[in-house]
């Protein structure tokens, strides 16, 4: 029986998004992610300084940051600890200004010894979207990357290519049959990237740090969303704004027998601290007050439930 075409021309989701982030106009060889969406690197040098600790507390000299940027934290764990090994994994070009102490490379190491870590990388990794149909069918869908409208491919039942991506729905996402509209964001695109990476880590640490889900608390109609110019927009894979989705963290998880625990948690037990200083220190030492009094300001952003402090972080030792 010969296959049946698919009865769209326009591409996956996937397809579509691959093109938008990293073809070569896309946003991330093109954009710098700075100007349109703010992170935990954003927020306060005070993360940095986290992660610096982290490295050091492990015995281990080197930090490679994946999907670097602009460099903003290898910049700054420069700044904290000169001694420190840093590479930066980043498609776009090497920053002129980045100091002649940090290496830059488009590609993965073979090999790592040291943390290897990735501040919302994973979201940003491109996966596949699938749809429950009136039947109760999943469907691929695809997507104009010109007007956002969209269209349901083949029922991925029928198609041979599609199983594996419905074997991880039905283990990872499962979609209710009589739920028709209902979607998810097949995460095994994310799984293989993040275990890609810590199967090149010889000795060390592997920490994915992203906002996501666990199978308890899928959103029923995915996650998909696009920034730019500091706010959320419209979301479009046209290579014009960032295009992300959350991460099911316990399917990455598990693929690479990462821990997953919260930011709060992590940070905190790495010494940030959201306590206000003495105020007998305002009359004592006025500048130090202030500047005590930022820092905690920027710890209690971090640490913030139902903000920063609720990111995931995926810790694997090797």
């Amino acid at each position: 029986m010969p296959a049946v075409p698919p009865p769209t021309s326009l591409p996956t989701w996937k397809q579509a998004w691959d093109e938008a982030l990293y073809g070569e106009r896309g946003f991330f060889r093109t954009q710098s992610p700075a100007g349109h969406f703010r992170t935990s690197v954003h927020a306060s040098r005070l993360f940095a300084e986290a992660v610096a600790r982290m490295t050091r507390e492990a015995g281990l000299d080197t930090v490679v940051d994946i999907g670097a940027g602009r460099g903003e934290l290898l910049v700054a764990l420069h700044e904290i600890d000169p001694r420190l090994d840093l590479l930066g994994v980043e498609v776009a070009a090497r920053p002129r200004d980045l100091p002649s102490g940090i290496a830059w490379t488009a590609a993965l190491p073979e090999a790592v010894d040291g943390l290897v870590v990735a501040n919302e990388w994973l979201d940003d990794v491109p996966c596949h979207v699938v749809e429950v149909d009136d039947d109760g069918e999943l469907r691929m869908v695809h997507v104009d990357p010109t007007t956002g409208r969209e269209e349901l491919g083949n029922p991925l039942a029928h198609d041979r290519v599609a199983g594996s991506l419905q074997e991880w729905a039905e283990r990872w996402w499962p979609l209710d049959p009589g739920e028709p509209g209902t979607r998810a964001e097949v995460g095994s695109t994310r799984d293989a990237a993040w275990a890609s990476v810590v199967e090149r880590v010889n000795r060390g640490l592997a920490v994915a740090v992203d906002y996501g889900h666990t199978k308890g608390a899928r959103p029923p109609f995915g996650t998909l969303r696009s920034y730019r110019d500091g706010r959320e927009v419209d979301v479009l894979p046209d290579g014009s704004r960032d295009v992300t989705a959350h991460v099911a963290v316990d399917a990455v998880a598990d693929r690479v027998g990462a821990t997953l625990r919260r930011q709060r948690d992590v940070l905190t037990g790495l010494g940030v601290s959201g306590d206000r200083p003495p105020l007998d220190l305002a009359g004592t030492d006025p500048t130090g007050y202030v500047a005590a009094l930022s820092r905690a300001t920027e710890a209690v952003e971090l640490t913030a439930e139902a903000g920063l402090g609720d990111f995931w972080w995926l810790v694997t030792e090797r």
